[in-house]
């Protein structure tokens, strides 16, 4: 028999305005530290000197972290042009300068193919396994490192500043697994004079956004008291860009039960991923067919 986890049965969501300097996994640690929860998730990892929203998801809402995952997210970046770095950001080493500077309609420009469908190679010093390794305790090693272009969909790529000429702020909105380091050094490498990332936010996840992230500072503040609950937000949060359907009680038992349970009817097409819910609770979330929610992931009541 496995050990039980120590700790509170507490679910929801927690959005953190994380600081530089910080991996999230110890963001993690430390919200789960703060609550005394059981059990803890985020959804999307950000480098350590980036910061912006983290969330974090306790208990029962780690279930719901697929579709955080999943959403559209935005980041506003700064880019260092003229300098290209081994880690594409300002922590790696110089590899390669020049004095070239492009006009901001060439940048605008060279933005364009950068929207859409789009191939990416992940930097080298990323979590990416390669043959079961991390990418980056190869490249620490010293080895070479190759790996595969990976498909991104970006909604939106601007610029919408340029400080001086060797800086430029772009604001992106794009799908799961974008680097944007991978951006900068790729766009540097279009316009012909290196790039790499000198500072990086992201301003939303899904449904979360920073400026209504909870500080680290408040989080230690109010750490194993009841004050910091009210910071959490409900697991059904992690579902707001599915359709929600209506269950009895009848359909809500047997949905609990990992059984299809009927829903009220719905304009939701057959064989769409929604979420049931009884009295404003999320019961189960699943696959819509027929007037029945067939489920993939059960809520405990």
């Amino acid at each position: 028999m496995g050990r039980k986890r120590k700790g509170r049965d507490i679910s929801g969501w927690l959005v953190v305005d994380k600081p530089a300097g910080l991996t999230s996994t110890a963001v993690v640690n430390k919200v789960r530290w703060a609550f005394d929860a059981k059990k803890a998730g985020h959804a999307g990892t950000l480098d350590p000197e980036a910061t912006g929203v983290l969330a974090v998801a306790l208990g029962e809402a780690t279930k719901t972290v697929p579709y955080i995952t999943d959403a559209l997210k935005a980041y506003t970046f700064t880019v260092r042009l003229g300098q290209a770095t081994n880690t594409d950001d300002a922590e790696g080493e110089v590899i390669a300068e020049s004095d070239l500077r492009p006009s901001d309609e060439d940048i605008k420009t060279a933005l364009l193919p950068f929207l859409g469908e789009i191939q990416q190679v992940p930097p080298k010093f990323s979590a990416v396994k390669i043959d079961g390794q991390r990418a980056y305790k190869l490249a620490r090693d010293g080895e070479e490192v190759e790996l595969a272009a990976r498909p991104l969909w970006v909604e939106e790529l601007v610029l919408v500043d340029r400080p001086d000429d060797d800086h430029i702020v772009l604001e992106m909105t794009c799908g799961k697994g974008g680097y944007v380091r991978s951006i900068a050094r790729d766009l540097g490498e279009a316009l012909g004079c290196h790039g790499h990332v000198k500072c990086l936010r992201r301003i939303w996840s899904g449904p979360f956004e920073a400026e209504d992230g909870i500080g680290l500072d408040v989080l230690d503040s109010l750490a194993k008291s009841t004050e910091l609950d009210a910071y959490l937000r409900p697991l059904e949060d992690g579902l707001a860009d599915l359709p929600e359907l209506i269950c009895t009680a009848e359909g809500a038992s047997k949905l609990r039960n990992g059984n299809p349970g009927m829903v009220l009817a719905s304009d939701v097409e057959y064989g769409d991923a929604a979420w049931a819910s009884f009295e404003g609770k999320a019961v189960a979330v699943g696959q819509y067919r027929s007037g029945q929610l067939h489920p993939s992931r059960v809520f405990v009541a």
